[in-house]
């Protein structure tokens, strides 16, 4: 029989793992925008296959999420863990060996499939092991660990990819993987719920559709034109397999997505909350490092100091959000921060290819700390605005709308950015049918292809034409940031304050 201080033991490896999975997830995001460019060069690729190399782990993880916790309930969630990390560190070496871009990208959605499974079934692990204030202690430290990941993950990637190749910042998440893999091998114990009813199949193909439907029309949309019947074809499977979901979803007895939570106003309120930082922060994390490197010849690792005055405030703010939570509402916090980041996205949008630091640090430090004041109080408003019973199915709603909306704004926001430039090319002295090819060359990081496309314009007129569509999308991101200020405080300024500052609590710097 195990003694009191081996569980504990126990306890605090096991947290230790999921912390370390945790750590592994932003860089498996954050490190291939930095080395994008070197992916590029060495494996080359489309500009719509490029754009895949984010996408994909986006869109499979985002996909799949609800559906590996269901998995992780029903048949083991030390066994979902363990195979989770396994595919992670597996798919992170297929990486490294891929002979082109599309087995590349294939093997970023594999990787996307294992990061799901460890997420899920490790926070569900934690969760039978702690109880009370322990288990608000266990989650504030995911939070913390995810936040060092995403705040140091483009240094770490800068750093590696100058020292030894973009390789390593492939191999990384893996190498995290199997760290926590072998001691949760060790520390783990097997546990599942008993009364599970197993995997929404029919929800979880049509789900999944939809949102792969969606992504593959507006990455396509720049290249083959959004009238191309492709493009139109995708869009219109994408709603058509929506509409199936919802309809399935209905009728199940044990659903996937529980469609009656969203009768309570606060939980869309939250539900908005979840996908603002997407628009305001994420799709900057991806676009930012392709202007840095790409465009303006910055090193991998200058690029990352740029992008740590930017995710860097997500390490303290949170805190502060957790004291304010005393005192105001969530909803007033987080549409103050939110407000404060469009400030920061409207000040960035000054500021053209070629800034220098000590200028672009400020919009980046306001964008960064204006997220942190919703950031850190969203995913215990995920749980807090529900009744109990139903805080499980709430919180894997919540996760799955931030994932599955960060994949989709990427796509959406990177479609926008290349008409914008398209747009600025086509006032310039330049073959109009090169315009189009020269825009996503550019979006992707690929000046060279561009002049190319285009004989007649310089680079100083190219960077010219993108700073214009680049500003002008910021604004854009600026002000659906506001107006999602002003409704998420609608649906939650009804938050008492004593409410709030519990959910702060629970998650202060998730």
């Amino acid at each position: 029989m195990s003694s009191p201080s081996s569980l504990s033991d126990n306890k605090n490896w096991l947290l230790a793992a999921v912390c370390l999975a945790a750590l592994g997830m932003p860089l498996s995001f954050t490190g291939p925008a930095v080395v994008l460019p070197a992916i590029r060069d060495a494996l080359g690729g489309s500009p719509v296959q490029l754009n895949w190399v984010t996408n994909a782990f986006m869109l499979s993880f985002g996909a799949t999420l609800m559906a590996a916790g269901a998995l992780a309930d029903a048949y083991g969630r030390k066994r979902v863990f363990l195979m989770g990390l396994a595919v992670v560190a597996l798919s992170s070496s297929l990486l490294t060996l891929a002979p082109g871009i599309v087995a590349f990208d294939l093997a970023r959605a594999l990787q996307g499939l294992g990061s799901a499974a460890a997420f899920a079934s490790g926070t569900a692990a934690l969760a039978q092991v702690f109880d009370g204030a322990a288990r608000t202690r266990a989650f504030s430290f995911i939070g913390t660990s995810f936040g060092v990941g995403l705040s140091c993950g483009s240094i770490l990637s800068g750093w590696l990819a100058e020292s030894f190749g973009w390789q390593s910042v492939m191999l990384s998440p893996g190498a995290i993987s199997l760290v926590a893999l072998c001691i949760a091998s060790l520390s783990m114990r097997e546990s599942r719920n008993p009364h599970a009813m197993g995997l929404d199949v029919p929800g979880t193909l049509t789900f999944t559709a939809a949102l792969t439907l969606l992504t593959l029309g507006v990455l396509q949309a720049p290249d083959s034109g959004w009238g191309s019947p492709w493009v139109i074809g995708a869009l219109a499977g994408a709603a058509l397999m929506g509409a199936a979901f919802i309809a399935i979803e209905r009728r199940v007895a044990h659903p996937m997505l529980d469609l009656s939570l969203f009768r309570f106003p606060r939980f869309v309120g939250v539900q908005l909350l979840a996908a603002a930082p997407a628009y305001g922060f994420v799709v900057l994390l991806v676009l930012l490092p392709i202007r840095f490197i790409g465009l303006e010849g910055r090193s991998a690792m200058e690029a990352g100091v740029f992008m740590f005055a930017l995710s860097g405030p997500i390490l303290v703010v949170p805190t502060l959000a957790a004291s304010l939570a005393h005192r105001f509402s969530a909803g007033v916090i987080s549409a103050v921060g939110l407000l404060v980041c469009a400030v920061g996205l409207l000040w960035l949008s000054y500021c053209g290819p070629g800034t220098p630091l000590q200028a672009i640090v400020w919009p980046l430090l306001l964008i960064g700390a204006g997220i942190g004041l919703p950031w850190g109080l969203m995913d215990g408003l995920a749980v807090s605005v529900v009744p109990r019973e139903r805080a499980g199915m709430a919180s894997g709603i919540f996760n799955t709308v931030r994932v599955a909306g960060e994949g989709i704004a990427l796509a959406l926001v990177g479609a926008g950015l290349t008409a914008l430039v398209s747009l600025q090319l086509g006032r310039l002295p330049a073959h109009p049918g090169a315009t189009s090819q020269a825009a996503q060359r550019v979006t992707t990081g690929d000046l060279s292809q561009a002049l190319a496309l285009l004989p007649g314009v310089d680079r100083a007129a190219l960077l010219h034409a993108y700073g214009a569509a680049f500003g002008t999308l910021l604004c854009v991101l600026a002000g659906v940031t506001v107006l999602t200020a002003l409704v998420v405080f609608v649906f939650l300024r009804g938050e008492t304050h004593a409410e709030a500052g519990a959910v702060a609590l629970q998650s202060t710097a998730c």
